[in-house]
């Protein structure tokens, strides 16, 4: 496997663990029984809650045209050190973007989050170019 792929991967897994601190959060502000119901009317969570929160959902939404970039190199065979630099820098960028955003650290946030960006157009820029 590639380490492209294996990014890809990784970023599936912080996907899925991303959702844990804001749902244990939420379970110890409004109780299991809310949390686990149809959740209408769910407020938006408050502080780091709602922040954890958002920086799931904003990896939920970035996740989709990276793992079609990563793909896509992939099936082209356009697998070299800058692909893997994209990759990687992605990952590594939506590590930070999860921590920073959760601390409430907004150039921060900002930062990680065009980190991720541009990790993903030296994918893209490998695939067309």
């Amino acid at each position: 496997m590639t380490i492209e792929l294996t990014m890809l991967a990784y970023s599936a897994l912080l996907c899925l663990l991303l959702a844990f601190p804001y749902t244990l959060g939420f379970i110890a502000q409004r109780g299991l029984y809310t949390v686990a119901g149809n959740r209408e009317d769910f407020p938006a969570g408050q502080g780091w809650i709602g922040r954890s929160h958002r920086a799931h959902l904003n990896l939920v939404e970035n996740l989709v045209p990276f793992a079609a970039l990563v793909l896509v190199a992939h099936i082209a065979g356009k697998h070299d050190a800058m692909t893997v630099a994209g990759a990687q820098l992605f990952f590594w960028a939506r590590v930070g973007h999860a921590i920073v955003y959760t601390a409430g650290i907004p150039w921060a946030r900002t930062l990680t989050y065009f980190a991720g960006v541009v990790g993903m157009l030296v994918i893209l820029w490998r695939i067309v170019g």
